[in-house]
């Protein structure tokens, strides 16, 4: 069915206000009523504008149909979302209100599956929906993936105001961060999403874990990766070094004559998990400085000590 854009028939923006709504209905009733007007399919015209009438007058409606998102366009083929679960029961709308049994079928997909229940009564509802995921990124310490930790986070929340339109709501929660949590790994909060229509149960919240960029770790699925800084004598004769790692500093053998870039692993050190990740440690020779007469007169040794072309493989 076509998907209908019910502001944009009215001419209203989507956080128009009540008032707003009230005022362009009145004006383009006028325009297209079929006993006054001369447009051309001004009955067509004022039947359809009569339906988004109904949908943004009522402010629980509105939130619903809100609830479909912006990314619909008027004349698109829709179908309607998983989580609806019937519709509003008719009414005696009384004293000139719409008709909605002449109203569209994307209405009627909405709004009609309880219309035509014999019996309803008047100004009944029996409308259902389950409220709306609702998505957010957390940036945590990789401390907090080897350990488990609580973090409280701000959230900017929708929410429907008094006048039918959605705006932005300041949220705090407590969440609990689980030991072992992978970046890109999705924590989810039950029943903290969008609320629910009709009795309806209220959406979840689901976190995107991220790992902070600060810090001295690189994170590639559940191993971790650290550059350090050792002499060149570290290197070259071998030494026992501490290494930092999130869950704490451990000893670690350097084997002799290694090179800059060489990888050790420690195995299970990486993300903790069922299958723990490995931490590989890369190694990144630091020279010494040589601003004094005395350093330099060592390097000057060292010169002397070693017949070494670092070029060789490069020469013709």
């Amino acid at each position: 069915m076509e998907y209908k854009d019910y502001y944009k028939i009215m001419g209203v923006a989507r956080d128009a206000t009540q008032d707003e709504i009230k005022r362009a209905y009145r004006k383009l009733a006028r325009k297209y009523h079929p006993d006054v007007s001369k447009e051309k399919d001004a009955e067509a015209k004022f039947k359809e504008l009569g339906e988004a009438y109904e949908v943004l007058k009522d402010s629980e409606k509105r939130a619903a149909y809100d609830q479909l998102g912006s990314q619909w366009k008027a004349g698109q083929d829709f179908r309607p979302p998983p989580g609806w679960q019937g519709g509003f029961e008719s009414r005696d709308f009384g004293g000139g209100g719409p008709d909605i049994s002449g109203f569209s079928d994307f209405f009627e997909s909405l709004f009609g599956g309880a219309a035509r229940r014999p019996g309803s009564g008047r100004g009944t509802r029996d409308f259902r929906m389950r409220g709306e995921d609702h998505h957010a990124r957390v940036v945590i310490d990789l401390q907090d993936s080897y350990r488990g930790a609580s973090r409280s986070i701000t959230l900017q929340v929708p929410e429907v105001d008094s006048h039918g339109r959605v705006t932005p709501r300041p949220r705090t929660l407590s969440v609990r961060i689980p030991k072992g949590i992978r970046q890109g790994q999705q924590i989810r909060l039950a029943g903290q999403g969008g609320a629910g229509f009709g009795g309806g149960e209220a959406g979840d919240l689901y976190l995107e874990v991220e790992f902070s960029p600060r810090g001295r770790y690189r994170v590639e699925g559940a191993d971790v990766y650290l550059d350090l800084p050792v002499a060149p004598w570290e290197a070259a004769l071998g030494a026992t070094v501490k290494v930092p790692t999130p869950d704490g500093p451990v000893d670690m053998k350097l084997p002799a004559s290694s090179q800059a870039g060489k990888k050790l692993r420690l195995k299970g050190r990486g993300i903790p998990a069922r299958q723990p990740g490995d931490l590989y440690v890369v190694l990144q020779i630091v020279l010494p400085p040589a601003d004094t007469p005395q350093q330099r007169e060592a390097w000057e040794q060292m010169k002397k000590a070693f017949a070494f072309n670092p070029r060789a493989d490069l020469e013709v």
